[in-house]
Formats: structure tokens, C-alpha cells, sequence
């Protein structure tokens, strides 16, 4: 169950990702958008904690709660801005790579077991996500210094996250109350963004948000249910695997055609999930 668990947590993210994408380019701040489905997520964990039950809420659960948000929305923020100081066929890679970080802390502070048929899976995995988003250069200019800051800013914000999740499912924190106060942290967070830019708000970003914040909530809620009960290393290589669900939309939605490469990414990608089954 929890690699289905995890599957469709990568399919949650990617229909996400695909939605920023789409809305790209079309004046919606992206601040913005992420503040409303925080918000709208938060009111969602709310009501259903209200009717299922909280579990008693602790310092320790507020406060990796809040973390886990912020760095998720400044993940986010850092790509956006990534993206518009370098290529996106060389960013989207490099930051795919954050996965390295939860895998290794998985294995080495939380000593998972994976076996040497597993470790080639997730390597599959890894190298099938960086594959599948990777476009030949297109002659753009690149602005070195703070491209590569915003990319490794946000490496280390999702990279984090990952090890922080982890940590709330081994402390058997309830992940009712983690989602709770990370949505809320996250939304406190990006509203002082949004203060600090003074950007102009839009009834659209609400609509977007509010998708966003639905599918957020299922994601996560996966995503918690995958790493308490199953095995964290195998887990955020198929998150990561989001990128096929936003390069097979553009497909179908934009007629793009796949590459040969991608296509033996993909293929890869499959072949990978099924090793770490082995």
C-alpha cells in the first residue's frame, strides 16, 4: 500500500507542478497562488481534524510543522526565481538532485535497510528524473551567480523538507496536526512575502490556489501515510518521479512530442519503482 501511497503523491505534485506551469507567463503571482492553497488547505485539515480527532499539539510538532511548510513554499519561491536567472532544461535537473539529501539521511541517521537491488532502483530513479525534464541547452543567458544561488537555496529547502518529514514519522508525530501547522506556518509565511512584494492580487489565483491547495492535501496526506509505513529511501525517488506526470500533460495539452531519451527515461523510471520492489 505504500508504494501506491507514494505513486500517487508523485501524481498530486505533478498536477501541481503542471498547474504552475500552465499559469505561467499569465501575470499570477506565484506568492500568491501558493498563499491560497496553503489557506485552503489549512481550513480542509481543520475541518477533518474538527470531525476525526486531534491528537495534543506540542511544541515540537508546531515547530517541524512550520518548517516543513516554509521551506516547501520557499522551495517553490527559489525555483520561480531560478527559473527566470538560467535555463529551465538545466535547473529543473539540478534540483531534482535534492533528493539525495532524504535518501542518505534515511539510510545513515534513520539506518534504513536497503538492499544492493534497491539502491540500483532508486539510482534508476534519480538519473530517470533528471533525463525526463532535460531539454537541450536553448542559447539562453544565464546569470551565474545568483542562478546557481536560487537552485542550491532551493535544493536545500526541498532536501530539508524531505529530512524533516522523516523525522515527524519516526517521533510518530500525528500527521494531522504536522499537515496543520505546516499549512499554517507555510501561509503566515508567504502572506509576509506577499506584504514585503506588494504585488497585486487576483480573483484567478484564488481559483488555481484552491485546486492546488485540494490536490496538496491528498499529496501529503500519501506522502506522510507512505513514509510511516513504508521505506523513506524508496519513497522520495518515486516522489521525485513527479516530472513524468508534468512532461506527459505538456504531451497531451501542448502536443509536445517526447524525446527518444525521455521516452527511454521513462521506460527507466517504471523499471526503477519495480527494482525497489524486488
Amino acid at each position: 500500500m505504500w508504494i501506491l501511497a507514494a505513486v500517487l503523491t508523485m501524481l498530486c505534485f505533478g498536477i501541481n507542478n503542471m498547474i504552475f506551469k500552465v499559469t505561467a507567463g499569465k501575470g499570477l503571482s506565484k506568492v500568491h497562488m501558493q498563499f491560497y492553497f496553503y489557506l485552503i488547505a489549512f481550513l480542509l485539515m481543520i475541518g477533518y481534524g474538527t470531525v476525526a480527532g486531534f491528537a495534543s499539539f506540542n511544541i515540537l510538532t508546531m515547530v517541524l510543522g512550520a518548517l516543513i511548510g516554509i521551506l516547501n513554499a520557499n522551495g517553490n519561491i527559489q525555483m520561480s526565481k531560478a527559473f527566470e536567472k538560467g535555463p529551465a532544461s538545466i535547473t529543473s535537473p539540478l534540483i531534482s538532485t535534492n533528493t539525495v539529501i532524504p535518501i542518505l539521511s534515511a539510510a545513515l541517521i534513520f539506518h534504513e535497510h536497503i538492499t544492493l537491488i534497491q539502491w540500483g532502483g532508486i539510482i534508476v530513479m534519480m538519473a530517470s528524473a533528471a533525463v525526463i525534464q532535460y531539454v537541450p541547452g536553448s542559447g539562453a543567458k544565464v546569470h551565474y551567480k545568483p542562478w546557481m544561488y536560487r537552485v542550491l537555496l532551493s535544493v536545500l529547502s526541498f532536501g530539508v523538507l524531505g529530512v524533516l518529514m522523516k523525522t515527524s514519522s519516526h517521533l510518530h508525530i500525528d500527521s494531522i496536526n504536522t499537515l496543520i501547522c505546516m499549512y499554517g506556518g507555510g501561509a503566515a509565511y508567504l502572506i509576509i512575502n506577499s506584504f514585503m512584494k506588494k504585488e497585486k492580487w487576483q480573483s484567478t489565483e484564488l481559483k488555481f490556489g484552491s485546486i492546488i491547495g485540494c490536490f496538496s492535501v491528498i499529496g501529503y496526506s500519501c506522502y506522510f501515510f507512505a513514509l510511516d509505513t513504508g521505506v523513506a529511501s524508496i519513497v522520495f525517488p518515486i516522489v521525485s518521479l513527479s516530472c513524468l506526470v508534468v512532461v506527459l500533460s505538456s504531451c497531451w495539452l501542448y502536443k509536445e512530442r517526447l524525446k527518444r531519451y525521455q521516452v527511454i527515461g521513462v521506460i527507466s523510471a517504471l523499471a526503477g519503482i519495480v527494482l525497489t520492489k524486488i
